[in-house]
């Protein structure tokens, strides 16, 4: 293939991640095309809206802050260079978190008057703000690493200067620490923000007054809905666009090393060119795959079992027509004999299309293994709402038992996937399988950032007191919502074990680890701290909600005290100071686990040596994949299993049952949304920051 063609074809990847911008401002005009008129739903929603614009305006000045220093520190230790990338990863995190923000503040108002006329159109108007954040997440991620790469290239020498074309995706391993660093502050700031009002809200509101969920008496009501925006929207975006770009860079690492080794083996350097850009075409593509498959998410029916069908088909065809793109880029770009040039096991070019075949599947199996424990229309879940009947400890104990349960089939399904990649494609396989799990994220985050939508469209519901058959609607589309938002976290773990395996061997390569020998004392010591650091991590994310959600439990006993006329609804309550509380507590707590992920590798590394750094990457991807499983599945089946009982089983709402449901699902928040979430962040950005400071690490 000849230079000029490969070029071609790259300028075609920006190009699609404008069609994927374009796609998501088609989709926030179906949003805006839905007019409210009723000033109450407008008052509350613009409540919400002006909350979680402040909380992530005091949000994002502290990273910024910190993203300025690092910056510093990569420019004065590395080069000039990599402070640029980590800056644009960073800020185009940010502009992510921020879009999907906004859309869903829009979209929730809008998403409760739809409701009024059907499911149909509640769905329609949900479902596109959720695209908004899933097209805005790729298409950021995808022209940002597009347009720096080609830009960089072109200036350090061109396409044809093979050791400049890797010495680009070098220096670009600091976008994707950039845009990770950025989504754990995000991540744990946001989860922290959401849970604290959340738990203080159910116990108080709940369990001790015995007033409805989202009741406007409660003073924790409009924090807990602006909690759903900054953390299941915002957070979750930066989430899923670190794990998108991490994964196409770390599948570029590869390539790259596996060009140069054909280059210098084989005299294949164009052919082997198309190894490092293969990772922007797949995601390229499957940018188009998913804007056709939202095109096919319909529904007319009021069963959740309909919705979920609806998701599952738009996802279907994504990925049905992903493969059918990867095909053929494939076949163009990599025809003839690889024999070994993937530095595994030998294949020829089409193995790396079934290595994206591993991913695909692999992604979209863990989506429904994590449906099947996690939803109440299955078994797992009804087993842990009977439990409720016997009170809060026996429902603590059935989830938590059904949350380790689940990790048995993500365990099987990520082992194959991994097992089919690396046969047909060696390690560069695996990467690719990372990058095809990714490649539909699109549809897949559209799905999950649905899911506060209908959240927050169900507590305006309640507070405006809207008609009960408008609640039931967007009561329906919470629950499927709870499944869809827990399939969107056991995705991305899923795709965090994929793309942190990738990292390390890209790591590895980087410091030349050709095995991991744990009869070595220092790669042991470095195993055993790595699968203790998403312990530890989670226990400071925990500790943080738990003492937020204190002050608000606290706050809110006062407010319905002190507040003359509050109970009897003839006195407004003091929705402020709760969004205060827990803006000001996200923001300090934050702070101690995101320095814990960046700290430790560099510490480790420059006291242990580059073997012992490996052994912790190693450590926490084994604990923190199976910790992270545990905790989201768990969490997403204790708020279900409070859905179930709220149906009216088990005596329906205001019974012991529910009252033990209740407290399952408050211990459950900080699992699903807060510390199991942020640990798949917490796996790939410490060997994102392993492979920028590897320049450090060896020079002492």
């Amino acid at each position: 293939m000849e230079v000029f063609d490969i070029m071609d074809l790259v300028y075609l990847v920006p190009v699609c991640a404008v069609i994927g911008l374009l796609f998501a401002l088609y989709s926030f005009s179906v949003v805006k095309k839905e007019k409210v008129e009723d000033q109450k739903m407008i008052k509350i929603a613009d409540a919400i809206h002006l909350g979680a614009r402040v909380f992530l305006k005091s949000q994002y000045k502290a990273i910024a802050a910190f993203a300025i220093v690092v910056a510093i520190i990569l420019a004065v230790l590395i080069a000039p260079i990599n402070a640029l990338c980590y800056l644009i990863g960073a800020a185009l995190s940010m502009c992510a978190g921020y879009i999907g923000m906004t859309s869903a503040t829009k979209a929730n108002v809008r998403t409760t008057n739809a409701a009024k006329r059907g499911i149909a159109a509640a769905v329609k108007v949900s479902f596109a703000s959720g695209s908004v954040m899933g097209m805005s997440v790729v298409g950021l991620g995808l022209l940002g690493l597009s347009a720096l790469f080609i830009i960089l290239v072109i200036v350090f020498g061109g396409f044809g200067d093979l050791t400049a074309v890797n010495a680009v995706v070098s220096a670009m391993a600091s976008f994707g620490f950039g845009a990770s660093s950025v989504a754990l502050f995000a991540r744990v700031g946001g989860g922290i923000f959401t849970k604290a009002a959340d738990v203080g809200a159910d116990l108080v509101g709940k369990v001790e007054a015995g007033i409805p969920e989202d009741d406007p008496r409660n003073p924790a009501v409009i924090a807990d809905n602006v909690g759903d925006n900054v953390g299941d929207v915002a957070g979750t975006g930066a989430d899923l666009f670190e794990s998108y770009v991490g994964s196409i860079i770390a599948a570029m690492a590869l390539g790259g090393a596996a060009a140069l080794f054909a280059a210098t083996t084989f005299g294949e350097t164009l052919d082997a060119l198309a190894l490092i850009l293969l990772p922007m075409f797949i995601s390229a593509f499957g940018i188009i795959a998913a804007i056709i498959g939202t095109l096919f998410v319909r529904t007319s029916k009021n069963e959740s079992s309909a919705i979920h069908k609806a998701f599952n088909t738009g996802t279907i065809i994504a990925i049905i027509v992903s493969l059918l793109g990867t095909y053929a880029f494939t076949s163009f770009l990599l025809y003839g004999n690889f024999t070994m040039i993937t530095m595994g096991a030998g294949c020829l070019g089409m193995g790396i299309w079934f290595a994206t075949i591993a991913g695909l599947v692999g992604g979209f199996a863990i989506g429904l293994i994590t449906e099947y424990y996690t939803s109440f229309d299955y078994k797992p879940t009804k087993k842990i709402a009977e439990s409720c009947q016997t009170g809060a400890a026996t429902d603590i104990i059935s989830g938590f038992a059904k949350g380790m349960e689940s990790t048995i089939w993500p365990v099987l399904i990520i082992s194959v996937a991994i097992f089919i990649a690396y046969n047909f494609a060696g390690m560069y396989g695996i990467g690719i399988a990372a990058v095809g799990m990714l490649s539909t994220l699109g549809i897949s985050l559209a799905v999950d950032a649905y899911g506060p939508v209908a959240d927050n469209a169900g507590g305006i519901a309640e507070m405006s007191h809207q008609d009960p058959k408008v609640r039931e609607i967007t009561d329906t589309l919470d629950a499927v919502g709870n499944t869809t938002a827990a399939i969107g976290k056991g995705f991305a773990i899923g795709s965090a074990a994929l793309t942190g395996l990738a990292l390390f061997s890209a790591y590895s390569l980087a410091v030349g680890i050709e095995a991991i020998d744990i009869l070595n004392t220092s790669v042991f010591i470095g195993i055993l701290i790595g699968g203790m650091l998403p312990f530890l991590f989670s226990a400071l994310t925990m500790t943080a909600v738990g003492s937020a959600a204190e002050k608000v439990v606290v706050e809110v006993r006062n407010q319905f005290k002190n507040i003359k006329g509050l109970m009897e609804g003839t006195a407004d309550p003091d929705y402020e100071s709760t969004i205060k509380i827990c803006t000001n507590s996200a923001i300090k707590k934050m702070i101690a686990p995101g320095v814990l992920a960046i700290v430790a590798p560099i510490l480790v590394g420059l006291v242990l040596g580059p073997l012992a750094l490996g052994g912790l990457l190693v450590g926490s991807l084994v604990s923190g994949f199976l910790l992270a499983i545990t905790m989201a599945n768990a969490g997403g089946a204790w708020d279900n299993a409070k859905k179930f009982v709220e149906l009216g089983n088990y005596g329906g709402k205001g019974s012991e049952a529910h009252k033990a449901a209740v407290v399952g699902d408050t211990v459950g928040d900080p699992f699903k949304d807060t510390s199991g979430p942020s640990i798949n962040i917490l796996i790939k950005l410490m060997s994102m920051i392993a492979l920028v400071f590897v320049p450090v690490i060896l020079m002492l």
